[in-house]
């Protein structure tokens, strides 16, 4: 979904960057406020994982390729605030490093890849797990469930930005219609590959999946003989 340069016009990449700054300003103030000294190492690590998966393409249909974006990943696993902070950074080191997606396009690609799917993600799975089992595999479910959601809706944002300011010969309902489509396929990926990366994470480290903050008590790590 990385949007290169001149694929929207000037003054909506503008607003999209302005926008993006607001939210990362505001990612950035109300994360350090629930910060603790497990979410700093990582976030860093999910930025990792993230730049690293986001390399591998798998394919879908006649040709297209997708990638995970990740950002419903970060924020069930650090929270939507550091999430979104993690994949951004993934985000301007792709930009200025490997010219994947353009630096006018940096904001569209923020809001589209990064706090969409964290904050519309993360909401998904709270919604989710409300009517799942109170359990890690409820927990593990609605990963699944809200990353494959948050992905086409960040496809449909992407619709409605190309329709304010794309410029392509494409139609805005082509391009609505061609996006939507194909990132249901790409989300069904996106919500395997979080729901695995989230169970294995909750059988080894469950402390560590801020998504899962309420199950603590029952997924506690006891030592051996300790009942």
């Amino acid at each position: 979904m990385h949007v290169p340069d001149g694929f929207i016009d000037t003054p909506v990449s503008l607003a999209a960057g302005v926008v993006a700054a607001g939210g990362i300003s505001y990612c950035i103030a109300k994360g350090s406020q629930s910060l603790d000294d497990r979410q700093v190492p990582m976030a860093g690590m999910v930025a990792a994982f993230i730049f690293a998966v986001q390399m591998l393409n798998f394919p879908v249909v006649s040709g297209t390729s997708g990638h995970l974006l990740g950002g419903c990943l970060a924020a069930i696993l650090v929270g939507p605030y550091l999430g979104a902070l993690a994949v951004s950074v993934v985000l301007l080191v792709q930009a200025l490093l490997f010219a994947d997606g353009g630096l006018s396009a940096l904001g569209v690609n923020v809001i589209l890849m990064a706090l969409v799917p964290a904050f519309v993600g993360y909401a998904l799975f709270r919604i989710a797990r409300q009517v799942l089992p109170k359990q890690s595999s409820g927990v593990i479910v609605a990963s699944g469930v809200a990353a494959f959601a948050s992905v086409v809706v960040a496809s449909a944002v992407f619709g409605v930005v190309y329709l304010l300011g794309g410029e392509g010969s494409a139609s805005a309902g082509t391009v609505m219609a061609a996006m939507v489509g194909v990132h249901t396929l790409i989300g069904i990926g996106e919500g395997i590959i979080t729901a695995l990366t989230v169970g294995a994470v909750l059988a080894v480290r469950p402390d560590l999946v801020y998504g899962a903050r309420d199950l603590r008590p029952e997924l506690e790590l006891h030592p051996v003989g300790v009942m």
